[in-house]
């Protein structure tokens, strides 16, 4: 690792040494785009420590709510191409903006109303000879006056999960399971173990986070899951019946750029209506003109809906996700947990956004030691347990 060129990293070592540049710099003002993005588990519970000490001024831009919140004294918001200052983390910055809001309606209905009034007695009494002037006043005082704007609600995003086409019971089952890459051998020529002994289960009801440290295996599991990789020991059995939808950290890379989302999965599910890929789109934010849009000219969140529309076509028992929150923003994330937890069927989840695990889980496995070890605490407890407070 000490001699390998950055460009050979994976994308969490790559942003390590982009933030360990920058903290090594003791800067007066640290400034961190999406600085959670790759990193690991532990490695955002570090981060996360260390910014709450840090005495100096930091600006942050980032998605994973729960982080922004044990970090931050302020949030400073663009809208209308202005800069907004609040004090306190994002949940006292919302409620904030919801009181602005409504009383900013109150006085623009309150206004509206005066003004209503106003214009009713100019109408009636401009061409009167004896309250002319009077109706000139009020004219005068319309035009001076300061108009509050109408308060128009920012429309809120959802979207939702297929229901699956069937129901099943104990869909994956994971039995003694050991595994190791080929490539990577011990000294006597055998491969080198990443994990043994996994057991666990997948149910149509479960929602698993997968928890530890980056090349600990998580996403090996995933695949192990999949079929995708055999292991050396044990067995992973599936029903036949599953269907497995797998959402992977670089999906998004993978969509074909040149064509627009309705032609993608047009050619991708062949037999299928336009009709019929258009209301599919729509149920994942992508409305009609954007699914006439090439996909390169579409965000990173817009790239990730279409992605969770191609994975979900076939109505799957199970969506395995691998980073799902990567290119998405606070609001698509807070989407992505609703759609969770309305789905009727089993999820298991890979993720560093601590308001998305916090939001969904409900078992914990750990890898840790070439372990899979079932952690039974909250997952407040289970930060302490891997990042012990120093």
């Amino acid at each position: 690792m000490q001699g390998a060129p950055t460009s050979s990293l994976s994308g969490g070592w790559r942003m390590r040494v982009a933030l360990a540049s920058a903290l090594f710099l003791n800067p007066d003002i640290l400034i961190l785009d999406e600085p959670t993005n790759h990193l690991d588990i532990l490695s955002v519970i570090w981060l996360e420590r260390y910014l709450i000490k840090y005495d100096k001024t930091f600006l942050l831009v980032s998605h994973d709510r729960q982080f922004v919140n044990n970090v931050i004294t302020d949030v400073i918001m663009l809208e209308d191409k202005k800069l907004k200052y609040y004090k306190g983390d994002i949940d006292i910055f919302e409620q904030t903006r919801a009181n602005q809001r409504l009383e900013q309606q109150r006085a623009f209905e309150a206004q509206q109303n005066k003004r209503a009034h106003m214009q009713k007695f100019v109408d009636k009494f401009r061409y009167n000879a004896k309250r002319a002037s009077l109706a000139q006043s009020r004219i005068k005082a319309l035009n001076r006056m300061q108009l509050v704007d109408e308060v128009i609600d920012d429309p809120e995003f959802t979207f939702s999960f297929p229901e699956p086409v069937s129901e099943l019971n104990k869909v994956i089952e994971v039995q003694e399971v050991s595994f190791g890459y080929p490539s990577r051998t011990n000294p006597d020529g055998t491969p080198e173990i990443l994990f043994r002994d996994v057991d666990f289960s997948v149910h149509m009801t479960s929602r698993i986070v997968l928890l530890g440290a980056n090349g600990s295996g998580k996403s090996t599991i995933l695949n192990l899951m999949m079929g995708k990789l055999d292991p050396i020991k044990g067995y992973v059995q599936r029903d036949p019946k599953l269907r497995l939808a797998y959402f992977a950290q670089h999906h998004v890379d993978q969509l074909n750029v040149r064509l627009t989302p309705l032609q993608y999965l047009l050619e991708i599910f062949e037999g299928s209506k336009p009709d019929e890929v258009r209301s599919h789109l729509a149920r994942y934010g992508i409305p009609s003109d954007l699914a006439e849009q090439r996909i390169g000219t579409l965000s990173g969140g817009q790239k990730s809906r279409v992605a969770f529309a191609k994975i979900t076509w076939d109505r799957p028992h199970v969506i395995a996700m691998d980073e799902p929150s990567n290119h998405l923003d606070l609001e698509t994330v807070a989407a992505l947990c609703m759609a969770i937890n309305t789905f009727d069927g089993g999820v298991i989840l890979v993720s560093h956004d601590q308001f998305l695990i916090q939001t969904v889980a409900e078992e914990f496995w750990v890898l840790k030691d070439g372990k899979l070890i079932n952690f039974k605490g909250t997952f407040e407890e289970y930060k302490k347990w891997v990042v012990p407070d120093e």
